[in-house]
C-alpha cells in the first residue's frame, strides 16, 4: 500500500493524540564531562514524538505512539517503557532486519559548545518507515496527529511518509507539526523541507532560534509571514516566552480544534485559516533548571493537552510552560506532569503572580507546592 486509501476518514475517534516518530534508547551520563571521560551511563528513552505521547498520557489523555523498532532487547525496552506511561503502543511495528536506534549524550545543555551527542541510528528500524508500511487506520484514529521534522530527516522514505500525512484530504485529523530542526541529521535541503511541511500543517511549533538557523528568519512576525497557512503558529522564544498567531477560521477540510473550539471528535467539515491573526504573547516562567532536555516536547504536550480541553490560547501556552518546567527540573526527558487541578490553579493566576512564580525540583507534587513554588 502506498499512502492512505482514497477517502480515508476517521469514523470513530477513540484516541486523543497519535504521535508518529522514532524513539531510541538513550544513555545518560553518570557524571558531567566529555563522553570520552564518562565512566558509565544509565539507560533511558528518548524521542520527540514518544515524549509527547508519554506526557499526554500521564496528563490523563488517550495517547498512542506509532513507530518502528528492531526485534531486539532495546526495542522491547522502548515499547514496554512507553506503554508504562499509559500510551497505546499496539500499532508499533517490529523490524526483524534493522536495529533499534540508540544514542549517548553528555549532561550539559544542548545549546552549549560542550554538549556532545553520539547517535547510532543510521539504518535503524525507524528509518525504514514509509508510505507502504505504516498503519494508516491507526494514524488517522485520533483527534490530533502529531509529527516532527526529525522523522523527515531520517530517510527519503520517511520524508515521503511525512508528505503523505500532511497532504490535505477530507477527514484528515488536525496535524500538529514540531519543526525540531536537527542540522546534523540532514544531508542537505532540510531547511526547505521543514518549511514545506510546516506550511502543510494545522498547528505548528517552532523555536525562534531554529527558524533563524534553518530559514534565516528573525522575529516572530517574520516567521508568521513565512508560514501563513497553519491556523495556529506557536513561536517559542526561550526565556522570553512564546508568541501564538491564531487565525480566523471558516468551514473547510481541517479541524476546528485548531482555533479554540472544544474538540469533541473527528469532523468532516472543519477549518482552514482565514482572516487576521489574533496574536497572544505569554511570558515564560522562572525555572531552576536541572537539565534542558525534553522541554520542547513537554511544552508541545502541555499546549496540545489544553487544546484538547478547548482552553483559551493564553491558557494553552501557560500549560505548555508548566509542562516544560516539570521536565526542566528533572535530569531526563520525561517526568510526572503536575496534577491537572494544580496546573489549572497556576494557569489561572493573574499576570503579576504568574510573572513572579519560580519553580524548582519537586514542584509538581501538589502537597509540596507551597514549598517549591515561591517568589524570587
Amino acid at each position: 500500500m502506498s499512502g492512505p486509501a482514497a477517502g480515508t476518514a476517521v469514523a470513530a475517534t477513540t484516541t486523543d493524540v497519535v504521535c508518529l516518530g522514532e524513539s531510541m534508547v538513550t544513555f545518560l551520563p553518570s557524571q558531567p564531562g566529555r563522553l570520552a571521560d564518562v565512566p558509565s551511563f544509565g539507560r533511558g528513552i528518548g524521542g520527540a514524538e514518544s515524549n509527547v505521547a508519554c506526557a499526554l498520557a500521564a496528563a490523563g489523555h488517550r495517547a498512542a505512539w506509532v513507530g518502528r523498532v528492531g526485534a531486539d532487547g532495546f526495542g522491547d525496552h522502548l515499547v514496554e517503557t512507553i506503554a508504562s506511561y499509559g500510551v497505546d503502543t499496539s500499532a508499533v511495528r517490529r523490524d526483524p532486519f534493522r536495529p533499534t536506534g540508540i544514542y549517548f549524550r553528555t549532561a550539559t545543555d544542548r545549546g552549549t559548545d560542550t554538549h556532545e551527542v553520539a547517535y547510532y541510528r543510521a539504518g535503524s528500524a525507524a528509518s525504514a518507515m514509509s508510505p507502504a508500511n505504516v498503519p494508516y487506520e491507526e494514524l488517522f484514529a485520533g483527534r490530533i496527529l502529531h509529527l516532527s521534522g526529525i522523522t523527515a530527516a531520517l530517510s527519503d522514505d520517511c520524508l515521503a511518509l511525512l508528505r503523505e500525512l500532511t497532504a490535505a484530504r477530507p477527514g484528515r485529523p488536525l496535524v500538529s507539526f514540531d519543526v525540531n530542526h536537527r542540522p546534523h541529521l540532514w544531508r542537505g535541503g532540510g531547511a526547505s523541507v521543514l518549511l514545506e511541511l510546516a506550511r502543510r500543517a494545522d498547528l505548528v511549533f517552532v523555536g525562534e532560534d531554529e527558524a533563524e538557523e534553518a530559514w534565516g528568519i528573525v522575529g516572530a512576525e517574520a516567521i508568521r509571514a513565512a508560514v501563513p497557512e497553519p491556523s495556529v503558529l506557536v513561536v517559542k522564544r526561550g526565556s522570553a516566552g512564546a508568541t501564538v498567531f491564531a487565525s480566523g477560521l471558516r468551514p473547510g477540510p481541517r479541524s476546528s480544534i485548531a482555533g479554540g473550539a472544544e474538540c469533541g471528535g473527528a469532523e468532516d467539515a472543519a477549518t482552514a485559516a482565514t482572516g487576521p491573526d489574533t496574536v497572544t504573547h505569554v511570558p515564560a516562567l522562572h525555572v531552576d533548571v536541572v537539565a534542558a532536555v525534553g522541554a520542547g516536547d513537554a511544552f508541545a504536550a502541555g499546549f496540545l493537552s489544553a487544546t484538547l480541553r478547548g482552553l483559551p490560547v493564553r491558557d494553552r501556552v501557560r500549560h505548555g510552560h508548566l509542562m516544560a518546567a516539570a521536565v526542566l527540573t528533572v535530569p531526563g526527558d520525561l517526568t510526572e506532569p503536575p496534577a491537572r487541578d494544580h496546573a489549572d490553579r497556576l494557569v489561572a493566576l493573574g499576570d503579576d503572580a504568574w510573572g513572579t512564580l519560580r519553580l524548582g525540583p519537586g514542584w509538581t507534587a501538589a502537597d509540596r507546592a507551597s514549598e517549591e513554588v515561591r517568589t524570587p
